[in-house]
């Protein structure tokens, strides 16, 4: 899944000049969908109006995982298709999925060594 995500264009709803994000469990968000379609069932149930324009960036996944998230100040993940009941996805801030520097569990113990990745 990570790499298929890292693959593909999402749409990053823009808001106030930046990126539509929440923090939920300490973590901030990035929203992302996968198409027009799953970005207007989200802006109906955040109370857009049928039609109403939300302004948004096409970026791949891999630039969302490997660029914007390092930036954000503090921990920080992607929730794809947040509305959708199925197919919704969360990449969240952890090895594998972000680069080390950014992951959350960078300092934890792996096979018996300590690791220090620069989790924040």
């Amino acid at each position: 899944m990570v790499g298929e995500f890292r693959r593909t264009a999402v749409l990053v709803p823009l808001v106030d000049g930046g990126l539509l994000t929440a923090v939920h469990g300490g973590i901030r968000w990035i929203h992302t969908f996968t198409d027009e379609a799953a970005l207007a069932r989200f802006t109906r149930l955040k109370g857009a109006t049928p039609g109403e324009e939300w302004e948004y960036a096409a970026l791949l996944g891999a630039r969302l995982l490997d660029v914007v998230v390092p930036q954000v100040d503090g921990p920080a993940g992607v929730a794809v298709n947040a509305a959708d009941e199925d197919g919704s996805m969360l990449f969240p801030p952890v090895r594998g999925i972000v680069p080390d520097a950014a992951a959350v569990d960078a300092d934890m113990e792996i096979g018996g060594a300590e690791r220090d990745g620069g989790a924040r």
